[in-house]
């Protein structure tokens, strides 16, 4: 199996367990694409449009996201101060709640991850995460 598929499934394997225990604490049910919008929110709000170029994707797949996260009272859009024909994508009371839910949840799984394949080489994969790549090789042919 080529090293991107196996980065794909660990991430999974993460993000399964992180949206199965908010779940389980009665916050609402998210899918992975939904999962992926919190790590990229800013305390003050963000553009939709800097959270699409941060995701990666459209502004419309960007729209779909948010509306859906809106529909299950996770995040909400207001004003923008700095511009008032825009807004900005804040977190709700409820998605404040599953903030120190998640990152108490991750830590309970990097000690998982610890027992399931050893201290060293759970710190031997952080620290090759952690290491500086450098740009992306896609952005050097630009």
């Amino acid at each position: 199996m080529n090293l991107a598929r196996l980065l794909l499934e660990r991430f999974r394997w993460f993000d399964d367990a992180l949206r199965s225990r908010l779940a389980d604490q009665g916050l609402a049910e998210l899918t992975t694409a939904e999962s992926m919008v919190f790590p990229y929110l800013d305390a003050e709000g963000t553009r939709p449009a800097d959270l699409a170029r941060r995701l990666g994707i459209t502004r419309q797949s960007t729209q779909t996201l948010v509306r859906g996260l809106e529909h299950k009272g996770l995040v909400k859009l207001v004003d923008d101060p700095d511009d008032g024909r825009a807004k900005r994508i804040r977190l709700t009371p409820a998605g404040r709640r599953s903030v120190p839910l998640a990152l108490e949840t991750f830590a309970e799984l990097e000690r998982e991850l610890s027992m399931r394949i050893g201290t060293r080489n759970a710190a031997q994969l952080r620290s090759a995460l952690e290491a500086d790549w450098g740009e992306s090789p896609a952005a050097l042919n630009n």
